[in-house]
């Protein structure tokens, strides 16, 4: 049976002891829920993957609680660094050179020599990654392939059953995965996410090359298909065809909308629970479709799950 925890001081110490027992716990962060386990535990990392149904090429994200705690498992050159100083906290993750001592379990990484970093800024994320005092890799806390979580009972719909404990945060406020950079010695967009990317730009001075591949993922959410609801899912409509449940968006009209006034950081943050809704309006073997959305801002990560969503499913 999977607990639901409640945000206060016995709930954090009770989901800070599960992680110390190698037990999987689901936690709130500013993006989406994150399935946590213990970084340092092959253990506990493959029991991620055995919950997620995740496959072990996919690399994890470690949730750590500041810089220097980043510091002692990755290298961190002067790109990076600026772009901690500027925005971790936040919803951005840093992909950088292992320390060989760093005691990560080699999961955590699919064998690369590279580990994903982010520094949330959810106070409970923060209060429950100080209370466990070490590493904990947190992909989003979903069967894998399928929509993100942004409220505790998306991850018990999923997971139920299949870890310990939900730490009930309420709803997030992003609604998407974090941005993904490569930063040194060039800076290179993994995926687009909460981070707007002109922010990152603006911050380094410089435009960000497109990296990543499907077949060889060097971060998460690279997958072809992912975020994936049961529907099938048709983009960029200006109108539903047949029995289709249209998601409107500005002036686009739908039985759902992300946002009536074309806000951005409102549809990104309803992005995931407009996903659920539109799958259940739809029924088995529906269709959902998408209005457009400006490829700009937020706009671009919102685009990259909606094009992941809609792609053809194995």
């Amino acid at each position: 049976m999977t607990l639901l925890l409640s945000p206060d001081d016995a709930g954090i110490a009770r989901a800070a002891d599960l992680l110390r027992q190698g037990e999987l716990v689901a936690f709130p962060t500013e993006t989406v829920y994150g399935l946590g386990g213990d970084a340092r535990s092959d253990r506990a990392v493959a029991g991620i993957f055995a919950a997620k149904g995740r496959p072990s090429f996919n690399p994890l994200i470690v949730h750590l609680p500041d810089l220097a705690a980043a510091e002692a498992i990755a290298q961190i050159g002067p790109q990076a660094r600026d772009l901690a100083a500027a925005f971790w906290p936040g919803p951005l993750t840093l992909v950088l050179p292992l320390r060989a001592d760093a005691g990560i379990s080699p999961l955590v990484s699919a064998g690369l020599p590279t580990v994903a970093i982010r520094v949330p800024t959810h106070p409970l994320a923060q209060r429950l990654l100080r209370a466990f005092g070490g590493p904990v890799a947190a992909p989003s806390a979903n069967p894998s392939g399928r929509v993100s979580p942004t409220r505790a009972e998306h991850v018990l719909d999923g997971l139920s059953g299949r870890i310990a404990a939900v730490l009930d945060g309420g709803p997030c406020a992003v609604g998407l995965e974090s941005t993904i950079i490569l930063a040194d010695p060039d800076p290179i967009l993994l995926r687009p996410g909460g981070l707007p990317v002109e922010a990152l730009e603006a911050a380094l001075g410089a435009s960000l090359a497109i990296g990543g591949a499907a077949d060889r993922p060097n971060a998460p959410g690279q997958l072809a298909s992912h975020y994936a609801p049961e529907a099938g899912v048709r983009l960029n409509a200006t109108h539903a065809q047949g029995d289709e449940v249209l998601v409107g968006f500005g002036p686009v009209k739908g039985a759902l909308t992300l946002s009536e006034t074309g806000d951005l950081v409102e549809a990104a943050a309803r992005l995931f629970q407009t996903l659920r809704d539109a799958d259940r309006l739809a029924g088995p073997g529906g269709r959902i479709a998408f209005a457009p959305i400006p490829e700009t801002g937020l706009g671009r990560a919102i685009n990259d799950r909606l094009r992941r969503a809609a792609a053809p499913r194995d």
